[in-house]
């Protein structure tokens, strides 16, 4: 399998970030999510830093978060990911990653934006980091396009704070509040990133395969894919590309 990744453009001393479904991969290769996991640290190799998404929605409704337990809703892979010994958790109650090589202190941030300058999704920018992935949609995994979003501030998302019981790693517990750069529901808007994922193949910044073709995994530059998408967003194209608009919403305005 690392082989396999390695053909699609992940590389020895990558920081890479994983998006996946495991579904297919399982099934074809009858092997488990932590031999997944480990075939993308043989990927990177030792001196390379493997990310994977713990996104968990809970805090939104005031359900505590628990960083030393609190498990992620993005599938077995990034479940084997948490509970790793080796993994750190960054501590954004909602959107949480864990990290595993030798880069991965820098994602041991408490940023309080989701998506914004002091996020996992702005160190991996910076790091020069790739995203790959697994057999998933753009609209389904590439949340990489909200910290476009945030850093230009787009007019169709706004700012919005969540409190409630935090524990962090340490054992001690209080209210906390984070946020979380969300789309302006009242205005119809939708996000709708599919057609970006297709302008980005045609400009060949992704590499690998499409979704359940072939492998299925594709990887693209983290700086690449920003300053793609914040062109988009500086031409005023957003629209039709990055969101659309409920046209019940129309119809109601």
């Amino acid at each position: 399998m690392a082989q396999d990744w390695r053909k699609c453009g992940i590389e020895p001393g990558d920081t890479v970030l994983i998006h996946s479904s495991l579904k297919r991969t399982l099934l074809a290769r009858e092997t488990s999510p932590e031999e997944v996991m480990q075939s993308f640290l043989d990927a990177v190799g030792p001196s390379g830093t493997a990310v994977f998404p713990l996104f968990n929605f809970d805090f939104t409704n005031g359900t505590p978060f628990d960083i030393r337990s609190t498990p992620s809703q993005m599938g077995a892979l990034t479940e084997a990911a948490r509970t790793d010994p080796a993994a750190i958790r960054s501590g954004h109650p909602i959107y949480s990653f864990a990290a595993i090589g030798p880069k991965a202190e820098n994602f041991s941030v408490d940023n309080k934006s989701g998506y914004g300058p002091d996020s996992p999704f702005a160190v991996l920018r910076e790091l020069d980091g790739k995203i790959a992935v697994l057999d998933l949609p753009d609209q389904h995994s590439m949340t990489f396009y909200h910290h476009v979003e945030e850093m230009h501030e787009v007019p169709y998302r706004y700012h919005k704070h969540f409190t409630a019981p935090y524990t962090d790693a340490s054992g001690a517990s209080s209210e906390r509040t984070y946020g979380l750069f969300v789309r302006n529901i009242e205005q119809g808007v939708l996000t709708d990133v599919n057609a970006m994922g297709e302008l980005l193949w045609e400009q060949g910044l992704y590499r690998g395969e499409p979704p359940n073709q072939g492998i299925g995994l594709r990887v693209i530059s983290a700086r690449g894919m920003y300053d793609a998408v914040a062109k988009v967003i500086r031409e005023g194209r957003a629209l039709g590309l990055l969101y659309s608009i409920d046209p019940s919403s129309a119809k109601r305005a």
